[in-house]
């Protein structure tokens, strides 16, 4: 690791961010790195690879059709581009010409309308989609979701994720049967969610999930559902597909990481509580600081260790802190969603021991020399 590191001038990193793409994600067994290996020394029949690993997926998840993509941004835009072409050979090659008049709206809780680190309108757009927002950035109900339904909707697209607000908004149980009673498929983004079943048993037609995050795959994206709106999906690679292609070592790798995945005993929030709490215990110990248990604000079972940043007695502001620990070697990434109201998260389900050990010590060095420069 070190010569690859020095060869490219990199630092090494602690990953106390989360899944994060900007971080790489994560870091995929062993045998899913074989797998990959396999993969990318012997050639097949593209399509059929498409198909049969395809058919496995749905077989291990229970669900009618599964098909692996590039990534989950990629799987949003090409669910968009199916729900709007179902399989028709013109608009396949012509999705974003001017010349065609068809069903293209899609409707979206507008607590929903977020940038993950790239954003959704952008995704819909690049499906050939036009982002219609229901509701309020606050709340969205079942009856405002349906309101905004017209004869121009193609699909209802519902993001479950912590970047979403989360209050007074409608569940996906609530979303599919505004999708049913109005006879529109219900997409569902669900890219860092754990459970690759639960949505598509609450009644969505289309369920995203990223590869590389819970799964722990290498980069791809997954896209689940019935038969047909996935076959639709499949189409895309003769369309806007074809520049977001995913090669045979990501289809390989994901199936059988998402194997693996069912399989393996995941670890619990209660167990990350346990991992943390030496950590939390020295931070408290640390003038200015406050630490503390915290949940994941979208409901999976995550638990993190939340610090607290008091200025003036430990030297520095929150948003100075994450950046002195980010410029550090190693660099140390944290959640600074909440930076600028002084607090942030620190996610410990890919760091060790030691490198928790490594975050109390640049801490702790961080607040020893704000105090000498004041």
């Amino acid at each position: 690791m070190s010569s690859i590191l020095e060869k490219y001038q990199l630092k090494q990193v602690i990953n106390a961010s989360g899944r994060m793409t900007a971080l790489g994600v994560s870091t995929p067994q062993s045998e899913v790195a074989q797998t990959v290996c396999f993969g990318m020394n012997n050639y097949f029949e593209m399509s059929d690879l498409v198909d049969k690993t395809g058919q496995y997926i749905a077989r291990l998840l229970e669900v009618e059709n599964a098909v692996v993509v590039s990534c989950a941004s990629a799987g949003i835009a090409q669910s968009i581009a199916a729900v709007i072409v179902r399989g028709n050979a013109y608009l396949l090659e012509h999705l974003h010409a001017k010349t065609h008049s068809i069903a293209s709206d899609i409707v979206i809780p507008k607590g929903h309308n977020v940038n993950y680190g790239g954003p959704v309108g952008t995704m819909v757009n690049l499906g050939g989609g036009n982002l219609v927002e229901a509701g309020w950035a606050n709340e969205c109900s079942a009856e405002q979701l349906a309101a905004a339904i017209t004869p121009n909707t193609a699909a209802i697209l519902y993001i479950k994720s912590h970047h979403c607000v989360q209050k007074s908004m409608l569940t996906v149980p609530q979303a599919a049967k505004v999708a049913q009673d109005n006879q529109l498929p219900l997409i569902v983004d669900a890219a860092a969610e754990e459970d690759l079943q639960l949505y598509y048993q609450q009644g969505a037609d289309l369920v995203i999930y990223s590869g590389a995050k819970a799964i722990e795959g290498p980069t791809s994206g997954l896209v689940i559902g019935k038969h047909q709106y996935v076959e639709w999906v499949k189409q895309q690679s003769a369309g806007i597909g074809r520049a977001m292609k995913v090669g045979k070592e990501g289809i390989l790798g994901l199936t059988h990481a998402i194997e693996l995945y069912l399989n393996r005993q995941q670890e619990t929030g209660q167990q990350m509580v346990e991992k943390m709490t030496t950590l939390i215990d020295g931070l408290n110990c640390i003038e200015g600081i406050s630490a503390r248990v915290v949940w994941d604000s979208a409901g999976r079972d995550i638990a993190r260790a939340e610090v607290s940043f008091d200025a003036k007695q430990f030297g520095i502001s929150a948003n100075e802190a994450v950046a002195r620990l980010k410029n550090g070697n190693p660099a140390i990434y944290c959640r600074a969603y909440k930076s600028n109201e002084g607090s942030v998260e620190f996610d410990v389900r890919s760091v060790s021991s030691h490198q928790l050990e490594l975050i109390l010590s640049a801490i702790s060095q961080l607040n020893q020399e704000s105090l000498e420069c004041l």
